[in-house]
């Protein structure tokens, strides 16, 4: 029996290639052209046939089949103000397409869907997240623009408009290959809409269950601050502000922005790590789990092995177009 897809993998094969094609500067990812492209090259009998954007009631995306199976449709809320937001719907359904379209008909994914799943390691929402992730913002090129950098929101920024991404993608994505603990809390009138924590964050107990409970901000929160809405604001202060348990000794510096197409705040804190912690295959998900993970980690290291390109052939030619010219490339 054929073990399913992994997301990671999935995605890390199509990035290889493309890298292959476009070379190394060829982000954004143009994913609804290359959802059709690759569907219909590596699966001809069963397709995604349409890449459309429609208002669409209380679902940031939907993949569906027609009654024959032969056709897939992928609809993204085009009222979503960010462009960045519907690049990785799309590329969120893209997954559920590549990895579970032999489960259901139908995927319907809400903004709650998309931004948490339910954190367990085979949840297809948290795997459609991990796929588009990768794909989006492949970790091989996001490392060479971030290593040796001082992280702030400026260089996130940078990162958010290289990959096409909003600035809340590039901020997960970071943390994920943070050096020190890492917690990303997003936030509205002053309560916690929810929180990641990166791997060492976690496991020194520097996390907030938001899914359980309603958090409010630390009274003396940055977010607060009404210089906030001019610009982003960092400050060093001590880590017992946010988490109680810690020592008074604890360092922590904490980082302040207003999500520019939405009605959140985004609060950033980075403490010393406890101690250290192993590395991750790029093509695995963690063993550890965040309490409301939206991106879960991708690993450290590069990816060591390739699945074929293709699941059901043994070896495939695929064509991407490229400037109206055909590039085939055999796997």
């Amino acid at each position: 029996m054929t073990s399913p897809p992994k997301p990671m993998a999935k995605a890390n094969n199509i990035s290889k290639m493309l890298t292959q094609v476009l070379g190394e500067e060829r982000f954004p990812v143009q994913v609804d052209e290359l959802a059709l492209e690759y569907s219909h090259q590596c699966f001809a009998n069963s397709p995604i046939d349409k890449v459309v954007g429609e208002e669409l009631d209380s679902l940031d995306g939907l993949l569906k089949a027609n009654k024959a199976r032969s056709k897939w449709l992928i609809l993204h809320n085009s009222a979503t103000l960010s462009e960045g937001r519907q690049r990785f719907t799309i590329a969120h359904e893209f997954g559920h397409y590549l990895l579970h379209r032999d489960q259901q008909d139908l995927f319907e994914c809400s903004d709650d869907d998309i931004n948490r799943g339910d954190n367990n390691e085979r949840d297809n929402e948290t795997e459609a997240n991990l796929f588009a992730s990768t794909l989006l913002i492949p970790l091989k090129d996001f490392r060479r623009q971030v290593d040796g950098q001082t992280i702030s929101f400026d260089l996130l920024g940078y990162c958010a408009d290289r990959y096409g991404v909003s600035l809340t993608a590039a901020a997960l994505r970071w943390i994920t290959i943070a050096p020190k603990n890492a917690v990303l809390v997003v936030s509205r009138d002053n309560h916690m809409l929810w929180a990641c924590s990166n791997e060492t964050a976690f496991e020194s107990g520097a996390f907030f269950a938001t899914r359980k409970n309603t958090i409010e901000l630390p009274q003396e929160a940055l977010a607060h601050s009404p210089r906030l809405w001019k610009t982003s604001i960092s400050e060093k202060t001590q880590a017992i502000r946010w988490f109680p348990r810690e020592p008074a000794s604890m360092p922590l510096t904490e980082m302040v922005k207003v999500a520019g197409n939405y009605d959140y705040t985004l609060t950033l804190l980075l403490m010393p790590n406890s101690e250290g912690h192993g590395a991750h295959h790029d093509n695995e998900a963690p063993p550890w789990k965040t309490p409301t993970s939206t991106l879960s980690a991708t690993g450290n290291y590069p990816c060591d092995r390739l699945e074929m390109i293709c699941d059901d052939r043994p070896q495939m030619a695929v064509c991407l177009p490229v400037s109206s010219s055909c590039v085939w490339l055999a796997f």
